[in-house]
């Protein structure tokens, strides 16, 4: 693991899928990756907690945060590597921020925080809820899922950063993401 947390340099457009668990940001993310011929930086925390749950039947703990930021950038700054003017970014630090604030009482680690603040991305997909949830050894809130889905909208406001809200089927998620990303590439 990366001791300091750096984003490689890039001329390519980072695209992050965002949002609450189970909206089809994996989907989306291979998806697009596959129509623009690129790479995508898979969400690090899903091997990790599983792996961590397969071993010891425990979940998350603040503690895990840290090591999942910097798998998530690691993972990122890989798929960097041989990606043609877009890469994206199956969540990003920012997700684990909001995560440990919806988890752990309104805490996150200074250290998310700064690097979400610090760490630069074009482009946010926020993924919507209207898809079904799928339960797995993971996924912790079936029930609060209109919940998740306003705090890291929320995020995205306090933030001020660029976005939209992918809704609908697999098919207009993909068309209304392809035609806010070309317009990217144009500009």
């Amino acid at each position: 693991m990366e001791k300091t947390l750096q984003q490689d340099p890039t001329n390519c457009l980072r695209i992050v899928l965002y949002g609450p668990e189970s909206t089809g940001k994996t989907t989306l993310a291979k998806a697009l990756a596959a129509a623009y011929s690129t790479t995508w930086a898979a969400e690090f925390a899903r091997d990790y907690l599983q792996k961590k749950w397969d071993e010891t039947q425990t979940v998350c703990t603040q503690e895990d945060l840290i090591t999942i930021a910097q798998g998530q950038l690691a993972s990122e700054n890989k798929a960097l590597k041989e990606a043609k003017k877009v890469v994206f970014c199956d969540t990003n630090i920012l997700v684990t921020q909001v995560w440990s604030e919806t988890h752990f009482d309104g805490y996150c680690d200074p250290r998310i925080q700064a690097w979400a603040r610090n760490f630069h991305y074009d482009y946010y997909f926020l993924t919507a809820i209207d898809v079904p949830w799928q339960a797995d050894d993971l996924r912790d809130r079936p029930h609060q899922r209109a919940a998740m889905f306003n705090s890291f909208k929320a995020k995205l406001r306090e933030k001020k950063l660029p976005f939209s809200v992918l809704e609908g089927s697999h098919e207009a998620r993909m068309e209304k993401a392809k035609a806010q990303i070309n317009e990217l590439l144009q500009q």
